[in-house]
């Protein structure tokens, strides 16, 4: 078997990344990002980059860090909210943006990890979504063709893996990492921690080994916080 952990996100990176390329990257919002992951490829300077992620993260987060530099030319993604430079780009032309329904987006990175290439969803029907897509009837309503996404790479978050690439992914970090690294030809993850073949029950894995191809261990982590709410203290009784 071969070894898959590397020493730092460069290494685990190299012979990997190329400009004008598609990358399905895991993350909702600041929860499950690959940080030392995108921080890699940003350094690395490759543009022209697709990157399929359910948003952008916030500016100079995530995603965001990548939007900064101009080397992402195409968003497809659900949410772009809160990420000042990427509503910029787009207003400005800058930068393609592909909207797709959330869940829609997680169907199309699962339908790429399975080898569909295509499905039919209500979800669209007679929006903007739907608009240039291929309409087909089933039992009298109106259904919307939309493509599995399969990707260049995939980079990814979990929070254990064993030394074999299995993955645990610890409670909403889960959200889009899963199908996310199925639907690329070579995915990269990094964890909090390593651990021993055999120290993980096989009915928590939730992504198999078979699906890594290169690890990091990224720890320490800083806990961001997107939003921080707070409540005026009240007078003392």
């Amino acid at each position: 078997m071969a070894k898959k952990l590397f020493p730092d996100a460069k290494s685990a990176l190299e012979g990997v990344l190329k400009n004008d390329m598609l990358i399905a990257s895991g993350g909702f919002g600041l929860c499950g990002l690959p940080e030392r992951l995108l921080d890699a490829v940003r350094d690395s300077g490759v543009t022209g980059l697709t990157f399929v992620s359910n948003n952008a993260g916030i500016d100079n987060e995530g995603i965001g860090k990548l939007l900064r530099t101009k080397q992402v030319k195409k968003m497809i993604s659900s949410y772009v909210g809160e990420n000042k430079e990427f509503e910029r780009q787009y207003l400005s032309g800058e930068l393609e943006v592909e909207f797709c329904p959330q869940g829609t987006l997680a169907e199309r990175m699962r339908a790429g990890g399975a080898g569909i290439p295509g499905f039919y969803t209500k979800t669209g029907v007679g929006t903007l979504v739907a608009e240039g897509k291929e309409v087909r009837a089933f039992g009298g309503e109106d259904y919307i063709l939309e493509h599995g996404i399969f990707a260049d790479l995939s980079i990814i978050k979990a929070w254990k893996a064993d030394e074999s690439g299995n993955l645990v992914f610890r409670k909403t970090a889960r959200n889009f990492n899963l199908p996310a690294a199925t639907c690329g030809k070579i995915c990269v993850a990094e964890v909090e921690e390593v651990v021993p073949v055999g120290r993980l029950d096989p009915d928590c894995i939730h992504l198999p080994g078979v699906y890594v191809q290169r690890m990091i261990v990224g720890a320490p982590y800083d806990k961001k916080i997107e939003f921080r709410t707070v409540r005026e203290r009240g007078a003392s009784l």
